[in-house]
């Protein structure tokens, strides 16, 4: 092991020790650090999709911070320790890449893909066998993941056994298909339930439409959030410059400035472009 994860370890250890460690470290257990390796690994996406390489290496140090914290708690239970998840991680890898470290063939990345859900398909029949019931192209779906990381799953889980459109504008066809039957909702007076229910139809179908165009639904989300951050803060701009907040301003004049402040990054970045 590296010198500096030996020292991180170390000060993990010393900030845990019941004599002259932290007490607030003292404090925690794997439950009340949960959300804070959420968050550290958010962190990791925005230093990442801001190009930020200074964030990114401070806050994959956060994360990694979380694994040895996590990993003293379990080492003071006798459960596991540092040493044991790396080997862990080690182990799987190899078993994951036989086209690395063994025999088999895998020359594209579909091959590999490919290949590790045969194998992952191949453990879940094993384990349902097992446990003795009938296994399920859904097994073992994460319920702790986000909603639409788990809808993401689910559809990607069930086109490796055909159940899935071949074509994009077959699931556009299905997305005019949920809204209007989500519209006979709402003008019906529908009951909040009902509604989202349709509610919930029409953003399982845009994930999937998302899947078909090869791009992440999380990370299209995040930057429609914030292209919509960037743009009211110019309506804000525009509006202070007057001498006014938002607050002062109709919705009328609002959708004004929102267009102007739209075309005017457009014109930016078509010269951007251009040069």
């Amino acid at each position: 092991m590296s010198e500096a994860l030996n020292r991180l370890i170390d000060v993990m250890a010393k900030l845990r020790s019941p004599e002259g460690g932290c007490a607030w470290d003292l404090k925690q257990d794997f439950r009340s650090l949960a959300p804070y390796i959420l968050e550290e690994s958010y962190e990791v996406v925005e230093a990442i999709e801001n190009t930020d390489m200074k964030g990114l290496k401070e806050e994959l140090g956060d994360v990694l911070l979380q694994v040895v914290f996590h990993a003293q708690l379990a080492r003071e239970q006798n459960l596991f320790d540092f040493d044991q998840i790396a080997n862990y991680v080690a182990d799987k890898m190899i078993e994951r890449h036989p086209h690395v470290f063994g025999d088999r063939d895998a020359a594209t990345a579909n091959d590999v893909l490919r290949n590790w859900e045969t194998d992952k398909a191949a453990k879940r029949a094993a384990q349902a066998e097992a446990e003795k019931r009938r296994p399920s192209a859904l097994d073992n779906v994460n319920t702790a993941l986000p909603a639409a990381s788990r809808a993401l799953k689910f559809q990607q889980r069930a086109a490796t056994v055909g159940f899935d459109w071949t074509e994009a504008k077959d699931i556009i066809a299905k997305i005019r298909e949920e809204t209007d039957e989500l519209e006979v909702e709402i003008l019906s007076g529908a009951s909040k339930d009902a509604m989202e229910d349709e509610l919930g139809d029409v953003m399982f179908i845009l994930i999937n439409l998302a899947r078909h165009l090869d791009i992440e639904p999380e990370t299209a989300l995040r930057r429609a959030n914030r292209k919509f951050e960037r743009r009211f803060r110019g309506i804000e701009d525009r509006l202070a410059a007057q001498g006014r907040g938002v607050a002062e301003a109709s919705l009328d004049e609002m959708e004004k400035l929102w267009n102007d402040v739209k075309r005017d990054e457009k014109a930016e970045l078509a010269l951007k472009n251009a040069v």
